[in-house]
């Protein structure tokens, strides 16, 4: 079990592949994006892939320069990002819907594309998957912040689930939105800003001014994302090192004197940095880095999902009690049950989908974007992936396994 707490887990190796390559996902996302938005302003404007790289760059040193501020700051800023995100979906979806020529709901709801050229529309809609599993990954964020929060064992179970309540249904409307305001999709998906939603809003609207109001407000959230993103991963690698599970531990859960872990901070940015050189020799190379945040976030997920389902079938639970705290972590102990949870058959369906719904999106997320793919399409996910499960199990052998006792829970001031 300490194995198995070590590669996966909510702190484990698999969970450090995934949040590493989701930071450096993002702040490529938000760099290219900007990248893009300056394309459709300046038509004489000639994008270079190192462009995208230094625009990143300046996003992932705003994100540092947040994070190290400390104190009241950072939350006060994830405030005023909540505001900005629901008043800015409003702010795109009005002018969108109002603006542009509408398809009708049977090209909306009935008609699919296939530009993969695979063997059937389904294994289309399964490759598909990857794109949109990203948005929902990393829902577990806050548990990353819990020791920075009152009454945790509540406060992050919701958290967790007005995050996924709030962003699921603006999120599912903005796409019905999308779908309906779509215009000429092949122009859509030729842009020369890389990006089909910045022609969506450039059709919608027919001026360039006009959607690049509408596409600041998404870039305004890009950035902002960069910097939660930051702030959950450096965390996620903080605990990790704190339970003796990286080499330089000592180093990596290190603490400053304002409370941050700074030094993992510097080493969350020093990876998606020179990840970030990626894109001067390939954009589709860097494409492959969210595929890793893909795989690796879910596969963490997906086994401590298994072992849930397990305990629950067993039966071998028990009710949320002080006087149980103690053999959380005692072999063959009872499972405890926290504040939140979704007992009996129900919960036990529940489980069983999640874990058929993860290991789907893991196969899938392997996949290359096209059938017959040439070499520059192929996707390499799966070789970052299992190398750096192969390098996690190594150093286990060599060294993990005389110091990682598995996660450390500090019950007492």
């Amino acid at each position: 079990m300490k194995f198995t707490s070590y590669i996966t887990d909510s702190i484990g190796w698999l969970a450090v592949i995934g949040w590493q390559a989701a930071f450096a996902s993002t702040a490529y996302l938000s760099g290219t994006q900007i990248q893009g938005a300056a394309i459709l302003a300046h038509k004489y404007y000639k994008p270079e892939a190192w462009h995208g790289t230094l625009i990143m760059w300046a996003s992932l040193l705003l994100a540092l320069a947040v994070n190290l501020v400390g104190g009241r700051f950072l939350p006060r800023v994830e405030n005023l990002i909540l505001v900005v995100h629901i008043l800015g979906f409003f702010g795109i979806l009005i002018p969108l819907t109002t603006l542009s020529d509408h398809k009708t709901k049977e090209e909306v709801f009935t008609e699919f594309l296939n530009g993969g050229n695979f063997a059937s529309q389904g294994l289309s809609w399964f490759v598909g998957m990857t794109g949109c599993v990203f948005a929902f990954s990393g829902g577990d964020a806050a548990v990353h912040m819990a020791e920075e929060v009152s009454n945790a064992s509540r406060v992050i179970p919701r958290a967790i689930m007005l995050s996924v309540a709030i962003n699921g249904s603006l999120g599912f409307g903005m796409l019905i939105a999308m779908l309906f305001c779509l215009g000429n999709i092949d122009d859509a998906l030729n842009t020369p800003t890389g990006y089909p939603y910045i022609e969506i809003f450039y059709q919608a609207t027919n001026s360039i001014p006009g959607a690049l109001a509408m596409v600041s407000i998404n870039l305004i959230m890009a950035v902002c994302i960069v910097v939660g993103m930051l702030t959950a991963t450096s965390r996620q690698f903080w605990s990790f090192a704190r339970d003796r599970g990286v080499p330089g531990w000592r180093l990596w859960s290190r603490v400053s004197s304002k409370h941050l872990p700074a030094y993992s901070v510097y080493l969350t940015m020093t990876v998606a940095w020179l990840l970030g050189l990626i894109n001067i020799g390939s954009a589709v190379a860097l494409n492959d880095i969210t595929s890793m945040a893909v795989s690796g976030l879910y596969a963490s997920y997906l086994i401590v999902a298994v072992l849930l389902l397990y305990r629950r079938c067993r039966g071998n639970i028990t009710e949320y009690g002080e006087s149980e705290v103690t053999l959380i972590n005692v072999p063959g102990a009872p499972l405890v049950w926290g504040p939140f949870r979704m007992p009996g058959l129900l919960g036990i369906l529940v489980n069983i989908y999640a874990c058929i719904y993860m290991v789907i999106i893991i196969f899938f997320s392997f996949w290359p974007p096209l059938m017959n793919p040439s070499l520059e399409n192929v996707n390499f996910s799966v070789v970052g992936t299992v190398g750096v499960v192969i390098f996690a199990i190594a150093y286990y052998v060599l060294r993990a396994r005389n110091v990682y006792q598995g996660p450390i829970m500090e019950v007492a001031l």
